[in-house]
């Protein structure tokens, strides 16, 4: 019964349903922002083309060469470092093993934490804008009403009291549509008298 009640729980979860909602509405919030950032690229293009464009290809090239050859020296230093301290004693190098995959398990675990908080908080976003989404379609169907009928007012409906009791004089002013029915007699039954 418990995977049934799994499945139905993960079935009936509005969880990922808030998530999706969450995540379109952050990409439409990110979507707006496309348009100043396009005017920013196009307002410091022409700047920049022109830095490019004044500076020179031999500077560009022994800058490159420096930094490669600085990335070289400092790679060969740490691996020389790491082979000086690298402990050939098994035991330690076991140690050093199982600390290694014990920290990388509390780092994933760390980071599942962070994600499902993350996810969490997104599907709360979801849930929000589709609150939001509603009572916007709420108004737009109230929006809608009024134009199709704009003069429709709310009518108070006033019950009249009736009397408890009818008297001669209502007698003649008042017909009643309802007839009532006829009254029916039972119908007696033949018996047939006993075979002799």
């Amino acid at each position: 019964m418990a995977i049934t009640d799994d499945i139905r729980k993960a079935a009936t979860d509005p969880t990922p349903l808030y998530f999706l909602a969450g995540t379109a509405d952050l990409a439409v919030q990110q979507a707006k922002k496309v348009p100043g950032i396009v005017e920013q690229i196009r307002a410091e293009a022409p700047g920049r083309i022109d830095t490019v464009k004044n500076i020179d290809p031999n500077a560009v090239q022994e800058k490159a060469t420096a930094r490669a050859k600085e990335a070289q020296e400092t790679l060969q230093a740490k691996v020389t470092e790491f082979l000086g301290t690298l402990d050939t004693d098994l035991k330690k190098l076991g140690e050093s093993a199982q600390d290694l995959a014990l920290r990388g398990v509390g780092v994933a675990a760390e980071y599942a934490v962070k994600a499902r908080e993350t996810y969490e908080k997104v599907a709360e976003h979801g849930e929000q804008t589709v609150r939001t989404w509603r009572g916007e379609a709420a108004e737009e169907i109230e929006d809608f009403a009024i134009a199709v009928e704009p003069k429709a007012e709310p009518v108070e409906v006033k019950e009249e009291e009736k009397p408890a009791v009818a008297t001669a004089e209502d007698a003649p002013s008042k017909k009643s549509p309802a007839k009532k029915a006829p009254v029916r007699k039972p119908v007696a039954k033949k018996t047939t008298p006993p075979a002799k």
